[in-house]
């Protein structure tokens, strides 16, 4: 599988809920959802129905995202400034972007790789 690496440096192609969106067994998938959401009220304190969990082809594929996603204030710059990834924007990095590093700091790295090949 091609890695799908979100504006921000997040591998999408990682995502459980990227994941299940190409699932094909019913039950494998159900399983997968039901991980998802208890992942969610667990880490975020979020309560998510399994009709809430919808699907997702990356943040940048500008299709399917799942819900959540369509408020991340990191894509959405992205969106509006016309970027293929964060790494490519004049304001790399910015402040959005130095913060979420703290938490995963493989993203920037993903991101350094990216505007240091262009």
């Amino acid at each position: 599988m091609d890695q799908i690496i979100g504006y921000c440096g997040l591998l999408c192609s990682g995502c459980k809920i990227y994941l299940a969106t190409r699932e094909k067994n019913k039950s494998k998938k159900q399983k997968m959802i039901s991980e998802i959401i208890c992942a969610c009220r667990e880490l975020y304190g979020v309560e998510y129905k399994p009709s809430d969990i919808t699907p997702c082809d990356g943040c940048t594929s500008g299709a399917r995202i799942f819900s959540p996603c369509k408020n991340c204030l990191i894509r959405n710059c992205a969106f509006e400034k016309q970027v293929k990834s964060c790494a490519l924007c004049d304001m790399y990095p910015c402040e959005k972007l130095s913060d979420s590093f703290k938490s995963e700091p493989s993203a920037r790295t993903r991101l350094d790789t990216i505007r240091n090949s262009n």
